[in-house]
């Protein structure tokens, strides 16, 4: 006879979930950091999925890259509902600034689990990729994370 699980062990269950996730997300940034991967389509998809596919809601983040591409910080900075999350150019600019990056991957996951880009995720790219070219900051790559994990950078979106 099986017993069905109760809410706190499904709580218990999820929050344990996510403390997996998060140290998997760390311990890959730690080893691809060193070894300038995150030039590295794959390596990026694999960190970005262990960090934004379990978000019920939309999710924009940014990762922070010094000029050797290495991982300054990964921020996860505008929060939306269950299809989309508005982004300020403005703020995203603000922090490479404040952070001193000379790259940026930009990332967001879409909840559904379809990671098709949509025509609003190319045209914030646009906005983002031209806003930070004026002060001299390359945007490398847009992860788009649902079931697998979408580059623009791989499809020549970027």
């Amino acid at each position: 006879m099986t017993t069905k699980p109760t809410t706190a062990d499904v709580v218990k269950w999820s929050v344990a979930a996510l403390e997996i996730l998060d140290k998997a997300a760390t311990l890959i940034a730690k080893k691809y950091a060193r070894q300038h991967a995150f030039t590295n389509p794959q390596a990026t998809k694999e960190f970005l999925t262990y960090k934004l596919a379990h978000h019920e809601r939309e999710v924009f983040a940014v990762m922070l890259l010094d000029n050797q591409h290495r991982l300054i910080e990964f921020r996860e900075l505008f929060f939306g509902t269950i299809d989309a999350a508005p982004v300020y150019p403005r703020e995203v600019v603000k922090l490479v600034l404040e952070q001193n990056a000379g790259a940026v991957i930009l990332a967001h996951n879409h909840p559904s689990g379809v990671a098709e880009p949509s025509e609003a995720d190319k045209r914030i790219t646009r906005r983002l990729t031209d806003a930070l070219a004026l002060i001299d900051v390359k945007v490398l790559d847009h992860i788009v994370v649902g079931e697998t994990a979408v580059s623009f950078a791989e499809r020549g979106l970027i």
